[in-house]
């Protein structure tokens, strides 16, 4: 990540798509200091907030989110404060690594343009699965 987050992080995802919604929830349960806020920019009712960067259409296409100085992040930089705010440290650093960086960031649209399809298999049960296994516990 290029630059540091202040919490709260409002995270704007398509909580239509099993995958994504999962994925959030199974983060927001870990985050026992309250440094997320969810927001569900799937539902019909949502417009972007006040000075957003970016349309709806875009937030739907890729995760997006917001710092309490009103940064906004999207895409990688996303998963890894989400995973590090719900105490899922060696994922976050996984998300967050230099190294790794490059194809993350090539295979991140590549899951988030087929979520759906994917949200299809078995992949939602098996992140939930690994998410809580790793999970940190209180």
């Amino acid at each position: 990540m290029t630059q540091s987050i202040k919490f709260p992080l409002t995270i704007y995802y398509d909580a239509s798509c099993p995958l994504c919604a999962s994925e959030m929830h199974t983060i927001k349960e870990t985050d026992f200091e309250n440094k997320l806020i969810l927001v569900d920019c799937s539902n019909q009712a949502f417009n972007e907030p006040e000075f957003c960067p970016t349309t709806k259409e875009a937030m739907m296409e890729r995760i997006h989110a917001q710092d309490a100085t009103g940064n906004w992040i999207k895409g990688v930089d996303v998963f890894a404060a989400a995973y590090g705010a719900g105490g899922f440290s060696s994922l976050a650093k996984i998300w967050g690594s230099k190294t790794l960086r490059p194809i993350l960031s090539r295979a991140y649209p590549l899951i988030a343009d087929n979520r759906h399809w994917l949200s299809k298999t078995p992949l939602p049960y098996l992140l939930n699965g690994v998410l809580r296994f790793c999970a940190p516990s209180r």
